[in-house]
């Protein structure tokens, strides 16, 4: 595969998924019991990771038309999607509550046409 596929819309595969090992499937918190011991609870996160796809000064630049067809996926009810990454990777993602889709035209236009590039940061939440 030679982009990233988010539902039906295409991402250039030089879009680095920037958190991909800042997250642990382990969650673990400590407390102490009213006799001063340690009490250390884990358990196993089983949905939530963060899946930050971003494109840089550099490369993963889309296209206005894909802006928009993003904000249509982020806009869409209930809003789970199938994210499968330019290397066979697939994974079951929303759009992440706060800040999920970014924007900044890589060239400022007063009225950009819909091939104006952009880089963009995709943000999502696997479940």
């Amino acid at each position: 595969m030679t982009e990233h596929l988010l539902g039906s819309v295409g991402l250039p595969a030089d879009m680095l998924w920037t958190d991909e090992f800042n997250w642990s499937t382990v969650i673990r918190s400590t407390e102490y019991a009213l006799t001063g011991a340690l009490i250390v609870d884990v358990g196993q996160r089983l949905a939530g990771r963060p899946i930050t796809l971003a494109g840089s000064a550099d490369g993963g630049w889309v296209t206005r038309a894909t802006v928009d067809a993003l904000r249509v996926l982020a806009s869409a009810l209930p809003g789970q999607y199938v994210l499968t990454l330019a290397d066979g990777r697939s994974f079951n993602v929303v759009f992440a509550p706060e800040d999920a889709l970014t924007a900044d035209p890589v060239v400022d236009f007063s009225d950009p046409g819909v091939d104006a590039w952009y880089v963009v940061t995709v943000k999502l939440i696997e479940v």
